[in-house]
C-alpha cells in the first residue's frame, strides 16, 4: 500500500466519522480537493509530507487530546490554502473547511476552525488541543540542525519570487515573535522533548541572519 493510499483511507475514514454527506461534500471529493491543493508543484514544504509529519506527531499524543478527530481534521486543512506571505491563509483554509462540511455538528465545525486559526502562531495558545496543534505544527524547530536547515531550504523555495532581503525581513519578524515566547512549546510533552533543540536552532538561525539582539525569554 502506498503512502497516498494510506492518506486516502485515513482521511476518508475521518470524514465519514465526523461529517455526514450529503449535504456535505463526499469524502472522496474532499480528499481529491486537498490532494490537489497540497500536491501543487509550488508546495515544497507546506505539502502532504508536512501533513503526514503532523499526523504522526498527533498520533503520538492522541491519548492527551480532548478531541482527537477535531485536531486531525484541522491538521488536514490548516495549510489547504497557502499563498506565500499571505496572512489570510489560515482564515481561508478554515473557510474552505466550512464550505465543504455543511451539515456537520456546529460545535465540531467551530472547534476545527479554531484549531486551524491557532496555526497562525500569533500568540501562545490556550486550551489543551490548541496547545498541541500549535506544537505539532512547529515541531520541526526541534529537529537536528541539518534537518532543520533542510526544511528551511524547502520553505525558501516557496518564496522564490522574493529576493533574499525581502524573504529575510519576513522570516525575522516571525522568528523574533517565536523568540519572545515564555517557552517555545506550549505543552509539557513537546517542551520536554524538543524545547532545548528548538531554542538552540532559533538562536543559531537568528545569528546567521545577523540578528543577535533578541533577548532570551524573561530578559528585561
Amino acid at each position: 500500500m502506498t503512502a497516498a493510499d494510506i492518506d486516502s483511507e485515513r482521511f476518508e475514514a475521518l470524514w465519514r466519522r465526523c461529517i455526514a454527506s450529503p449535504p456535505a461534500a463526499s469524502p472522496t471529493e474532499v480528499r481529491d480537493r486537498l490532494r490537489g491543493l497540497l500536491g501543487s508543484p509550488n508546495r515544497h514544504f507546506h505539502n502532504l509530507d508536512h501533513i503526514r509529519d503532523c499526523l504522526r506527531r498527533a498520533d503520538e499524543v492522541a491519548s492527551l487530546l480532548a478531541d482527537r478527530d477535531a485536531v486531525e481534521m484541522a491538521l488536514w486543512f490548516h495549510d489547504a490554502v497557502y499563498e506565500p506571505g499571505d496572512s489570510s491563509n489560515e482564515r481561508r483554509s478554515a473557510e474552505l473547511f466550512l464550505s465543504l462540511s455543511v451539515g456537520a455538528r456546529p460545535a465540531f465545525r467551530r472547534r476545527v476552525c479554531e484549531l486551524i486559526l491557532t496555526t497562525r502562531h500569533c500568540a501562545p495558545p490556550r486550551g489543551c488541543d490548541r496547545r498541541f496543534i500549535d506544537d505539532i505544527d512547529l515541531a520541526g524547530f526541534g529537529a537536528p540542525w541539518d534537518e532543520f536547515m533542510r526544511q528551511g531550504a524547502l520553505l525558501r523555495k516557496e518564496f522564490s519570487m522574493q529576493t533574499d532581503a525581502e524573504y529575510h525581513r519576513g522570516q525575522l519578524y516571525f522568528l523574533r515573535m517565536l523568540a519572545q515566547r515564555p517557552t517555545f512549546f506550549a505543552s509539557d510533552y513537546f517542551r520536554d522533548r524538543y524545547e532545548t533543540a528548538a531554542r538552540d536552532n532559533l538562536r543559531r538561525l537568528l545569528a546567521l541572519l545577523g540578528d543577535a539582539g533578541v533577548p532570551a525569554p524573561g530578559a528585561a
